[in-house]
């Protein structure tokens, strides 16, 4: 290694521990040397296969951005497992080495991490300029379950679909919290209808359809990046709460109304459903709620057990000792309740616990290992249609009646506390909550809350009334 290469394999893990933190650093890669720096790649080593197959499943992307500050033109990080006497050089090594162990460890990562998606189905979607897919997530990978039913049918639905066909939804637009499934589904939907020739599926997250719109107005190729999008035949949209900006909204909303109006299939994912989407305009929220719109509900136990079991059965794919438990699957099931990534976390943590240690994974163990993982519950999200409807029974006026103009006393005094508990109970902002209550002005909310609060400290009454109200409301 030259003096150059070393200071940049110094600087490199510099970025590197700065990144992933000093724990992280001297667990995976104090180890791992620089072997070569070749053009457009680098190739690394590490001392065993695990190493290996943990940093390119878990940290390739991060090992190549840290490159890529060093050397912008590197597209590329090998890794291969060096033997215990190292030959002088990288060359001599790979002339040492059997022709078929040679290729196997000189697979990029991300070909070694694939598991069942194409390398056609991943070029062809490149080449139309989409958002990175991960091979992990397909349809055979997803776990079924009775929160997520309807959501998977449909989504498989328009994956099977072929040009010509009739859209039976469209859009399909999928609403859930974090890591209940959605990218999942809509990646899945990607690589499946990719897998053919026939139609052109394309995936984005709403900051990468931001990007390609900028940066075609920048160069003035705005009508070609129309035009292309207009001519997929299904566009898959992930993130859509992030898309931010009119022009950039506008251009979105002309893209939907094309694709919908040629008959193209349009598939959406968001964290909230249309209606809740205060950023968009409302041309865009109608356009979305007129085609399927379906939520991913928070998983049961035994979806939970389920997703644990296919983790485990994939680790075994390329650790085939490693075993967990029956009770063991059960405890994290019970316990680990927030969302999937969490169940996927504890299972790598079991991984690189039994790897590393050489012990069998017990329930000690896991009770250890992912105790931060254990969350209490969280208090239900609470929208701001269902403090209008509640508030509504309770002074026994209508929903209409406290969006309206209407200035009564029977009317004023319930409006001002379904002001009050949505700006207490959600995280809205008083722009939001103005819109959401017959479009009036942040400052009219602003005095409902203050004067609520007012009349609370002073009025037991009313106090009782708001208590009960926040009580249903949370419930």
């Amino acid at each position: 290694m030259s003096n150059m290469e070393h200071d940049r394999w110094s600087r490199v893990k510099g970025r590197l521990r700065t990144s992933v933190g000093e724990d992280v650093y001297s667990s995976w890669f104090a180890r791992m040397d620089l072997e070569a720096i070749q053009q457009e790649s680098v190739h690394l080593s590490v001392p065993t296969r695990f190493l290996k197959s943990w940093i390119q499943t878990h940290y390739s992307d991060k090992v190549l951005t840290c490159w890529q500050a060093e050397i912008p033109e590197v597209n590329r990080i090998e890794v291969t497992v060096r033997s215990p006497m190292r030959a002088a050089t990288p060359a001599a090594k790979d002339a040492a080495a059997p022709a078929d162990h040679r290729r196997e460890e000189h697979r990029p990562a991300a070909e070694l991490r694939s598991t069942g998606a194409t390398v056609p189905a991943a070029s062809n979607h490149d080449a139309l300029g989409g958002s990175p897919l991960d091979p992990r997530l397909t349809f055979a990978s997803f776990v079924v379950g009775r929160s997520n039913t309807l959501a998977h049918a449909a989504a498989k639905q328009v994956a099977e679909g072929r040009r010509g066909d009739p859209v039976m939804f469209n859009p399909l637009y999928i609403h859930s919290g974090v890591g209940l499934g959605k990218t999942h589904l809509l990646q899945a939907v990607t690589w499946s209808g990719n897998a053919g020739t026939e139609r052109k599926v394309l995936y984005l997250t709403a900051e990468k359809f931001m990007y390609g719109f900028v940066a075609a107005l920048k160069t003035q190729t705005s009508l070609a990046f129309k035009e292309a999008l207009r001519g997929i035949d299904v566009l898959v949209i992930d993130d859509l709460q992030f898309l931010q900006g009119k022009t950039t909204q506008a251009e979105f909303c002309h893209t939907l109304n094309a694709l919908i109006d040629a008959g193209r299939q349009v598939v959406v994912a968001a964290d909230r459903p249309p209606s809740d989407l205060e950023s968009l305009d409302e041309r865009v929220r109608s356009r979305l709620a007129g085609g399927l719109v379906v939520e991913m509900a928070t998983l049961g136990e035994d979806l939970r057990l389920g997703i644990l079991k296919s983790r485990v059965v994939a680790a075994r794919a390329h650790h085939a000792s490693f075993d967990v438990p029956q009770p063991v699957l059960e405890y994290l099931a019970r316990s680990i309740t927030h969302n999937g990534r969490d169940l996927e976390g504890a299972i790598n943590r079991l991984l690189a616990h039994s790897k590393l240690n050489a012990q069998p994974v017990t329930l000690e163990m896991a009770e250890h290992e992912v105790r931060d993982l254990i969350r209490p519950c969280e208090p239900k999200r609470i929208k701001i249609e269902d403090i209008q409807r509640i508030v509504a029974r309770q002074y026994n006026v209508s929903r209409s009646d406290l969006l309206s103009s209407r200035r009564t006393a029977n009317v004023v005094r319930p409006r001002q506390v379904a002001m009050y508990l949505a700006k207490t109970l959600t995280l809205r902002s008083l722009p939001e909550i103005g819109r959401r209550f017959g479009g009036r002005d942040h400052t009219t909310v602003l005095h409902a809350v203050r004067k609520i609060e007012g009349l609370v400290s002073k009025d037991t009454t009313l106090s009782d009334e708001v208590e009960s109200l926040k009580r249903q409301l949370q419930e």
